[in-house]
């Protein structure tokens, strides 16, 4: 293989790296405690039940986050913005889904 093809294959040479083993172990270590947290809350009843509907919520947000840093490598990409506005419209129409469900299963004159 002559030398321009050797550095063209490299590290260097078009094809970045995912990520290192480093950043998948926080990214496991995060995703770990943001687990365990919310699951020793409820399983020993610590907190209320609005304080610990909170804490899943904010949790799993948290679990997001990491998993779109560490895992998806959401700021690694040539192009984080797009990356990131197809991620929020996706979000919308998830929630729109979700938020419409619900709302049509609690107002349903029919089923009544």
């Amino acid at each position: 293989m002559s030398r321009s093809n050797a550095s063209a294959h490299g590290a260097g040479g078009g094809h970045r790296g995912h990520g290192s083993l480093k950043s998948y172990t926080i990214g496991f270590l995060l995703s770990i405690v943001l687990t365990i947290i919310p699951l020793v809350v409820v399983l020993n009843g610590m907190m209320g039940r609005t304080a610990t509907i909170v804490l899943i919520m904010a949790m799993a947000v948290l679990q997001f986050v990491v998993q779109l840093v560490f895992f998806m490598h959401l700021k690694e990409e040539d192009s984080p913005r797009w990356n990131l506005m197809t991620l929020i419209l996706g979000l919308v129409i998830v929630l729109t889904i979700v938020a419409g469900s619900i709302w049509i299963m609690t107002y349903n004159q029919v089923a009544h």
